[in-house]
C-alpha cells in the first residue's frame, strides 16, 4: 500500500513539473533531461514512469482535460434549460481556466502540436477519447437547443471553434492579454468579467428571436 502512495505521488510531482514547462515552451522545447532535473529524478527513473515524451505530454494534457469533462458533465447534470445549462457550461469551463493558470496555454500548444504525438499509448487515446467526450457533450447540447427553436440555426463545428477561440485563447494569451486589460487575466474581477462578455456576445449570436421574448419575460419585462 505504501509503495502504491509513493507511486501516485511521484506521477504528480512529474506532471506538475512537466505541466510548466510544457504551458511554457510546449512539446519541441522540452526534453525528458529537463523535466527529469525538475522533479529531481534521473532520467531512467523518469522513464519509469512515460516510456516516452509524447506519453508523458499525453498526460499532462489527459490530466486538465479529466477535470474539465468532470467539472462542466457535471455542470450540466444539474439540468435547467437550454440557455441556463449553455451558460452553467461555459461558466465551469472559464472557472476552471481561470484555477489553473497553466490549462489554457497547454490546451492551445496541444491544438497545434498533436502532429508530434501518434496515439499510440494510452495517454494519448485518453486524450483523443476526453477531447470527444467534451465537445460531443456541448454540440448535443447545441443541436438541442436549434431543433427547439431556442438557438438559431448554425453549423456546430463552426461553433465549437469560436467556443474554443472565446475561452481557451484568452487564459492562453499572457502578456499580450494583460496588456490589453492592465491587470492579470486571472484576477477575480476580470473572469467574472471575461465570463459576461462572452455568455453576451454568444447570445446576441445564437439566441433565436423567441428564445429573446422567453428571457425578456422571465426578467419582468413584456413582449413589444
Amino acid at each position: 500500500m505504501r509503495a502504491a502512495v509513493i507511486e501516485i505521488g511521484s506521477r504528480d510531482k512529474i506532471l506538475d513539473a512537466a505541466e510548466d514547462l510544457f504551458s511554457r515552451r510546449g512539446f519541441a522545447g522540452i526534453g525528458m533531461r529537463e523535466v527529469a532535473d525538475a522533479v529531481g529524478l534521473s532520467k531512467s527513473s523518469l522513464f519509469h514512469h512515460f516510456s516516452s515524451k509524447a506519453e508523458l505530454y499525453a498526460a499532462v494534457v489527459g490530466r486538465i482535460l479529466d477535470i474539465i469533462d468532470q467539472r462542466t458533465m457535471a455542470a450540466l447534470a444539474i439540468g435547467g434549460d437550454v440557455l441556463t445549462r449553455f451558460d452553467r457550461w461555459l461558466d465551469t469551463l472559464m472557472d476552471t481556466l481561470a484555477e489553473h493558470h497553466n490549462a489554457g496555454r497547454l490546451l492551445l500548444r496541444s491544438l497545434f502540436e498533436d502532429d508530434e504525438l501518434n496515439g499510440t499509448s494510452a495517454e494519448e487515446r485518453h486524450v483523443d477519447e476526453t477531447i470527444k467526450h467534451v465537445f460531443g457533450a456541448v454540440s448535443r447540447l447545441l443541436q438541442e437547443g436549434m431543433q427547439a427553436g431556442v438557438l438559431r440555426k448554425r453549423s456546430i463545428p463552426h461553433v465549437l471553434q469560436s467556443l474554443v477561440g472565446l475561452t481557451v485563447y484568452h487564459f492562453a494569451s499572457g502578456e499580450f492579454g494583460e496588456e490589453m486589460f492592465g491587470q492579470s487575466l486571472f484576477t477575480p474581477q476580470l473572469v467574472r468579467h471575461r465570463k459576461d462578455e462572452v455568455k453576451a456576445l454568444l447570445h446576441d449570436g445564437l439566441m433565436s428571436g423567441r428564445a429573446r421574448v422567453t428571457t425578456k419575460r422571465g426578467k419582468g419585462g413584456s413582449e413589444s
